[in-house]
């Protein structure tokens, strides 16, 4: 692809982006008046639809855009307690696909609040689905069609710009690493789909989930570039996993190829995912693979 195609593709990715971030005046659709949402991808699409105003709470994870860090904190997507989502009075319950634990979500269903269950798959497909069940939900889909289709041509932007110069990298996302024992994805995660639709190899495909690793199998993988959260409370300090013993023999510890990116940017499948494909094409193509 010629830098004159790079730029095209480019231009034409940020002219899609920007039709998604463009601030959306609010819209009273909905009667639900106090709504809780779990879920990054739910709080941002609510608030990409004109609906952030009916918002009283979220989970912790979810802090885009600005304004949800003034929210009520009802806590962790995964350890949600039903006293403290009922604290808030919510006439409507957003719940992620995943959200718990079980007693949890049965107590909420049991107080008799309205709740709607949001898919969370790992695909572009799945992120326009998401749009769709929010918006129906708020009694706003025309917005929420719009919105879908501006995700979509985003999407397709930021594949044309990566096309197929990724198609030979492998890429390992390592969860984290207590006590130098590394914790990668496998098949079937948020990481796993993020890197297919940067239209990368996931360096370890024969498991589903996430796993801890031996040193052997870090070696054998001999992914080309490391893919990390962006924070340091998982048993690893940023660059420092390049130096681990496993790591260090690979391609990308030999080359110091390491992307740290925000999880809940990284890894939420909402409407900010071109983005983030975009900005993993950038740093790829920054490595001259």
């Amino acid at each position: 692809m010629t830098r004159k195609t790079i730029r095209q593709t480019a231009t034409t990715f940020f002219a899609a982006i920007s039709a998604i971030l463009l601030v959306l005046s609010p819209m009273a659709a909905t009667s639900a008046e106090r709504i809780v949402a779990v879920g990054s991808s739910v709080v941002e699409i609510i608030y990409a639809l004109g609906q952030g105003d009916h918002l009283v709470a979220r989970d912790k994870t979810s802090s885009y855009p600005a304004e949800a860090l003034a929210l009520t904190d009802i806590g962790y997507i995964r350890a949600l307690s039903a006293e403290g989502v009922l604290s808030v009075n919510p006439d409507l319950i957003f719940l992620l696909a995943g959200s718990g634990p079980p007693e949890t979500i049965g107590l909420l269903e049991k107080a008799g609040v309205s709740i709607v269950n949001v898919p969370d798959n790992h695909t572009g497909a799945a992120i326009l689905e998401k749009v769709r069940v929010v918006g129906e939900a708020l009694s706003v889909p025309d917005r929420a069609a719009e919105l879908a289709a501006s995700i979509e041509r985003s999407i397709a932007s930021a594949k044309d710009e990566a096309g197929d110069r990724f198609k030979d990298v492998k890429i390992m996302f390592v969860l984290s690493a207590p006590d130098g024992r590394i914790m990668a994805s496998g098949a079937n995660t948020s990481a796993d789909g993020i890197i297919k639709m940067t239209g990368a190899k996931n360096a370890l495909s024969d498991f589903n989930g996430y796993k801890q690793l031996s040193e052997e199998a870090v070696i054998q993988a001999a992914p080309d570039v490391i893919l990390m959260m962006d924070r340091e409370n998982h048993g690893s300090k940023g660059e420092t996993i390049l130096d681990n013993p496993s790591i260090a023999l690979t391609p990308a510890g030999q080359n110091r190829r390491l992307i740290k990116m925000p999880g809940e940017y990284l890894l939420g499948f909402g409407p900010r995912t071109a983005e983030v494909m975009h900005e993993l094409t950038v740093k790829l193509n920054a490595f001259e693979l």
